[in-house]
């Protein structure tokens, strides 16, 4: 028995967001993960820049990067991953990280960009968490050996 996959019900049941975006960087997709993770609704993000979810400083080197591979059609994070702050809706800060794909048209020219995106906000605080530790150890530590 074969059945049909269907596409869009998978793409909106994953637990990463993905986002799609055309070549000026305006949002085309915006799965139900994306919209849980930025606090964006789906009707919110449609054809919005991805500046609602970039923060401030970040934006001139993202659209740089951005603009750059839509041109040549070359990205280093087809597979490498990607560790970037983001923005909530709400204005908290987020740790993410993701992949791209370049979407080529019918000539084979880059089209658009899809991300498949986590959020590591958690992993993030807990790994700041243990390096604080681990330099506050090193510090005693330090202080143990130079008053001996």
């Amino acid at each position: 028995m074969t059945s049909a996959l269907d596409h869009a019900q998978l793409l909106d049941a994953l637990g990463d967001a993905i986002v799609v975006c055309d070549g000026a960087g305006a949002i085309t997709f915006w799965n139900g993960a994306a919209e849980r993770m930025f606090g964006f609704a789906k009707q919110e993000a449609l054809g919005a820049s991805l500046d609602i979810i970039i923060p401030e400083r970040q934006r001139k080197r993202h659209w740089d990067g951005y603009n750059e591979t839509m041109r040549t059609g070359v990205t280093r994070y087809g597979s490498a991953l990607l560790r970037v702050p983001a923005l909530h809706k709400d204005g908290h800060a987020l740790s993410i990280a993701f992949t791209v794909a370049l979407l080529l048209d019918a000539d084979g020219k880059p089209a658009a960009i899809a991300s498949m995106i986590r959020d590591e906000t958690e992993r993030w605080k807990e790994e700041r968490a243990l390096l604080r530790r681990v330099a506050e150890l090193e510090a005693k530590v330090g202080q143990t050996t130079q008053s001996q």
